[in-house]
C-alpha cells in the first residue's frame, strides 16, 4: 500500500499502526530505499534520541554495502558535528537524515526532500506536526510524501483516519517467530526475582525491573543488588538528567548491564531484541 502510494502524483499521507516488533520499521526502510533510489531524500523523525539512535544502528545495519548515506541530528552530536550534517544535507549529499525534534529547526534545509516518516506519532505535540506539514509542503523539488507509524494511535489520528482524510494500514500479524507474551501476577517474592533473573541471564538475556516511582527507585535498585551481586544493574527514569539517561539506555542496547531497573520510560517504543523478561513491581 505503501509502494503504491508513492507510485501515484499526489503526495502520500498514510498511517502505518503496528504492535511494537511488528515490522513498522522495515516497512519504512523499503519506502525510503525506494524514495532514494529515486533521487530524493529521506527524513525520519523520532521522539526520542534513544529511539534514534537505534534507527541509525538498524538502517545502517540493514543498508549496509549499498551507497546509501544515512546520518543523524540529535543531542548525542557535538555542535561542530551538527554543523556538517546541516551543510551535507542542504547539498543533497545526505540520502536519510534521523533525528529528534531537532529536524523541526529552521537551519534545517534539504537539496531535494521527497518522504518524511514519523515514528511514534502519538508522541508529538500538535504544533510539531503543524511545523512537519511545513516542511512536506514547502520543498522546491515538489510534493513531500508522509508516512507516519504508530503503535498506539490517538483519537485525533483515529478521526482523521475514519472520515477518510488520511489512509491507515495495520499490521495484525506478527512475525514467523514470535511467540506468545506470558503474564503472571505473584507476590513479591525475592526468591522468585533471583530465578527469574538468573534464567533470562543464563540464556544470554536481558532484564528490564520497572518501579515507578522515582523517590525509591535508587533504594530498589540497591536491594536488588544485594540480592544479585553478580548481575550488572543500572537505574534509568525521566527525572534523570538527559544525557545521563541517554549513557544509561546506550550502555543497556549496548549490553554493558544486564539488568536495567527503569520507570516506564522504557514503554516510548524502544526495541531490545535481548529483553525477554520483564517484571514489574507494584
Amino acid at each position: 500500500e505503501v509502494l503504491s502510494d508513492l507510485a501515484t502524483p499526489t503526495p502520500m499521507d498514510r498511517l502505518v499502526v503496528g504492535d511494537v516488533g511488528f515490522g513498522k520499521t522495515e516497512v519504512s526502510m523499503r519506502a525510503a530505499m525506494r524514495v532514494v533510489l529515486e533521487g530524493h531524500q529521506v527524513a525520519l523523525l523520532c521522539p526520542t534520541t534513544v529511539l534514534a539512535f537505534q534507527h541509525l544502528e538498524s538502517f545502517r545495519k540493514r543498508f549496509e554495502g549499498t551507497a546509501v548515506r544515512i546520518e543523524m541530528l540529535s543531542a548525542f552530536r557535538s555542535a561542530a558535528e551538527r554543523k556538517q550534517v546541516l551543510e551535507v544535507t542542504a547539498k543533497g549529499k545526505v540520502d536519510v537524515l534521523i533525528g529528534t525534534t531537532s529536524l523541526l529547526t529552521r537551519d534545517l534545509r534539504f537539496a531535494h526532500l521527497g518522504l518524511v516518516v514519523v515514528d511514534e506519532e502519538h508522541r508529538f505535540g500538535v504544533r510539531q506536526k503543524h511545523k512537519l506539514k511545513q516542511l512536506t509542503s514547502t520543498q522546491p523539488t515538489g510534493p513531500v510524501h508522509y508516512l507516519a507509524m504508530s503503535a498506539t494511535p490517538i483519537p485525533r489520528t483515529l478521526h482523521m483516519a475514519l472520515s477518510g482524510l488520511r489512509k491507515v494500514s495495520l499490521i495484525t500479524t506478527p512475525p514467523a517467530e514470535r511467540r506468545a507474551v506470558q503474564t503472571r501476577v505473584t507476590r513479591y517474592d525475592e526468591d522468585r526475582i533471583r530465578e527469574d533473573v538468573m534464567a533470562e541471564l543464563g540464556r544470554g538475556g536481558q532484564v528490564f525491573f520497572v518501579h515507578n516511582r522515582v523517590a525509591s527507585i535508587e533504594a530498589m535498585a540497591a536491594r536488588l543488588r544485594t540480592l544479585l551481586p553478580e548481575v550488572n544493574i543500572a537505574v534509568g527514569h525521566g527525572q534523570m538528567d538527559k544525557k545521563q539517561l541517554e549513557r544509561v539506555l546506550v550502555g543497556f542496547i549496548r549490553r554493558e548491564h544486564h539488568m536495567l531497573v527503569c520507570s516506564t520510560i522504557i514503554e516510548s517504543g524502544v526495541d531490545i531484541p535481548s529483553v525477554n523478561t520483564m517484571i514489574v513491581n507494584r
